[in-house]
């Protein structure tokens, strides 16, 4: 079965399962997520406190300035690659972070990111003029990242317009040096949210690594019927489809909480047999959460409209 057919399937299967769903006014208590992922509060050191940076794996560096907000450093003999910006008075403490692993931040020769909000692409221009480096993003982030923020579907979050230099399409490798990134579009969160896989390799044993784009529901928007974004609840359900059968062993995302950054961190500095960033059953912990918490949305679609 060709992978378009397989998606198809596994699509219908969970779009089916989400109307009954929301038909009933019940979740099944089997699918239930054993995990709650809580975003820290304002005042939490994970959003206050400046972070170090370290390697997660196979020359993958964790180089954000806080370990609520990531931006993840892929190197390579030709160069490196930076996945998200977060805000734009963020990228001197990620030019800092990546100067004092070793490495010159005039050698990132390609941008990429996650997806088009503020606090993960807000840094891209200033991050670009830096490094000048080719911006890469699929066509429906393209467009918000270029108008810095004022076409998106939300109407919160503006930053500094970056230019866009690359489009890419589902399922499109970007590749510099030996490393190779793949891109798989898992809308909802934003039109053109992008979740990026590649291989890495340990203590001779490859793993399959998954940088988890975005699949909270906005808080601020209606899922259902919004005007701005009329097939909001079919590409979720698209999305939590095809993520639920990515080979996954080692699971980073875009904020940190959504898979416990900030504990396997200690874990790595406090030494240990293996790496606590090998977790695929926290992977699948936070694609169920992601997904209860949007059947919930669709049975009571209630949302904050004066935030």
């Amino acid at each position: 079965m060709s992978n378009a057919l397989f998606y198809f399937f596994a699509f219908r299967a969970l779009l089916r399962r989400t109307i009954i769903t929301a038909c009933l006014g019940v979740v099944c208590n089997a699918a239930v997520a054993q995990v709650q992922l809580v975003s820290p509060p304002d005042d939490d050191p994970q959003r206050t406190e400046l972070t170090e940076p370290f390697e997660i794996i196979d020359g993958i560096y964790f180089v954000g300035g806080r370990i609520h907000r990531p931006s993840y450093l892929f190197t390579t003999s030709e160069g490196h690659i930076l996945l998200d910006t977060t805000f734009d008075e963020s990228v001197p403490e990620i030019v800092a972070n990546i100067r004092k692993l070793g490495f010159d931040p005039e050698d990132v020769k390609l941008l990429l990111s996650s997806h088009a909000h503020h606090d993960h692409v807000g840094g891209h221009s200033n991050m670009r003029e830096i490094t000048g480096a080719t911006t890469v993003a699929s066509a429906a982030d393209a467009d918000v990242i270029e108008s810095g923020g004022k076409t998106d579907f939300r109407d919160t979050g503006l930053w500094p317009p970056a230019t866009v230099d690359r489009i890419i399409v589902d399922g499109e490798q970007v590749k510099l040096g030996d490393r190779v990134l793949t891109a798989h579009f898992t809308p909802g969160h934003t039109k053109g949210c992008t979740t990026w896989t590649t291989v890495v390799e340990e203590d001779g044993i490859q793993y399959d690594l998954v940088v988890l784009g975005g699949l909270n529901v906005n808080r601020t928007e209606p899922l259902i019927d919004n005007p701005r974004y009329p097939d909001m609840p079919q590409q979720f359900a698209w999305s939590f489809a095809r993520l639920k059968v990515l080979p996954v062993d080692v699971y980073l995302g875009a904020h940190g909480y959504w898979y416990g950054l900030n504990e396997k961190r200690e874990q790595m500095l406090a030494g240990g047999d293996t790496n606590p960033f090998i977790d695929p059953e926290g992977y699948q912990n936070a694609i169920r959460f992601f997904e209860n918490a949007y059947l919930e949305r669709l049975k009571n679609d209630t949302y904050d409209d004066a935030e």
